[in-house]
């Protein structure tokens, strides 16, 4: 199943952000699981923009590459 990412519906309470975040509003991306989807990354400054989803594989494969493992 397709799901537009911006019809899902996501809580505040579930995105967070990587604990090497400063708390300085610097360039982040913050990260929500959802059930439809996998994974849904958004822009920190702007959360109400745009949001890229992510399939567990291919969410699976970026942290693989990210952290060199």
């Amino acid at each position: 199943m397709t799901h537009r990412v911006s019809e899902l519906t996501i809580a505040e309470s579930a995105w967070f952000k990587s604990s090497y975040s400063s708390g300085e509003g610097g360039e982040c991306v913050e990260v929500a699981a959802h059930p439809a989807t996998a994974v849904v990354v958004r822009d920190s400054k702007r959360p109400a923009e745009a949001r890229l989803s992510f399939g567990s594989e291919a969410w699976a494969d970026f942290l693989r590459m990210a952290t060199g493992r």
